[in-house]
């Protein structure tokens, strides 16, 4: 099918979307914060959370094959957006336009105004992840094809400039011209100005496969079978500031053990502060810098299978779902929405 002028699903009427949980006692922290909760928003797994740039409308992706759009604001449903293919990652171009990578390699573009999708290439094989950098207006996409793809989407036609690596892509991260990537065990950093050029390699975690990767001006984060691995830049510009900890050590049978860790993001209101989500359920915020935890968040129902900052960093995103990359498919799949503004950094015990 060829999807160029589909239309979606725009709710001719608007449909409540959040009820009212609880207030919720996070360890650390002797105060509540109010938490929203986003009822049955998908019929499979959710993929990725995601905030507008400068808004509070929240696109998810899904394992259903369908990419929604809320407004946190007003607890709507905006729009629906069905394809042919399980959806496994999604970005925002702007506060009208939205980008989807999916499991039949296609990349899919989405006028979220007038609900017309239309697909601007795709992959050779499952399309895992994408990203879009502002400042070279471009669009980022990688799969299990080995390939990186940059799509000009300036152009009528959006055309790719392909740059093969040596494994499947799983995860990446796009800031201003860098972009990230985690290739296996391996985390390369590329300059888009420059993308033919060769770039070195690093192995945080020595041979161990990688699950995600997160990116800020001052630092880069790897994560696999619940370890953390932080690059922080200095003022000098040096990269030799980094370690790695054990992000989510829990007990079982009293004895300790890690649990893979699924998504890193950072957030953009306090420096040197990001957060992680375990495949347990549990949420921490971190204080990167100093080496502490801050806070714990009390265990979700399900995986934590995505997070999202919002553009001031006062609200973030949970998503609550089995992820495909354990063997459970169970439970509810929720999105959780906090207030963080009451985050302190620096007042809390080290890790």
């Amino acid at each position: 099918m060829n999807l160029k002028g589909h239309h979606c699903h725009i709710p001719e009427h608007h449909i409540p979307l959040f009820s009212h949980a609880p207030k919720l006692k996070m360890k650390g922290d002797n105060s509540d914060s109010l938490l929203l909760k986003l009822e049955a928003p998908t019929r499979d797994a959710i993929s990725r959370v995601r905030f507008a740039p400068h808004s509070n409308n929240l696109l998810i992706s899904s394992w259903d094959s369908s990419l929604r759009l809320y407004d946190v604001d007003a607890s709507l449903l905006r729009l629906e957006a069905p394809s042919e293919a399980p959806l496994l990652d999604c970005y925002f171009h702007d506060e009208a336009v939205a980008f989807s990578a999916a499991s039949d390699g296609l990349i899919r573009r989405y006028d979220l105004d007038s609900g017309i999708i239309d697909t601007i290439g795709g992959h050779d094989d499952i399309a895992t992840c994408i990203g879009y950098s502002s400042e070279t207006c471009q669009l980022i996409t990688g799969g299990f094809d080995k390939k990186l793809l940059l799509w000009d989407i300036r152009m009528e036609k959006a055309v790719s400039c392909l740059r093969s690596v040596a494994a499947e892509i799983d995860s990446m991260s796009v800031l201003g011209f860098s972009l990230t990537v985690g290739i296996e065990a391996s985390v390369q950093v590329f300059d888009l100005r420059k993308f033919d050029a060769a770039v070195p390699s690093k192995e945080p975690f020595s041979g161990t496969h990688l699950r995600c990767v997160s990116s800020i001006p001052y630092a880069e984060a790897g994560s696999v079978d619940g370890r953390v691995a932080l690059q922080i830049s200095d003022s000098s510009g040096s990269n030799d500031n980094g370690y790695i900890f054990r992000c989510h050590p829990k007990s079982k049978q009293g004895k300790h053990h890690l649990t893979p860790v699924n998504d890193i993001a950072f957030s953009p209101m306090i420096t040197g502060a990001f957060v992680t989500g375990d495949n347990e359920g549990y949420v921490t915020i971190w204080d990167a810098k100093n080496r502490k935890r801050l806070i714990e968040l009390l265990k979700y129902p399900n995986s934590v299978a995505s997070l999202s900052y919002n553009h001031d960093g006062q609200l973030m995103a949970v998503a609550s779902s089995h992820t495909y990359k354990e063997a459970k498919k169970t439970g509810e799949r929720l999105i959780f929405i906090h207030s963080v503004y009451n985050v302190d950094v620096g007042s809390t015990s080290g890790i």
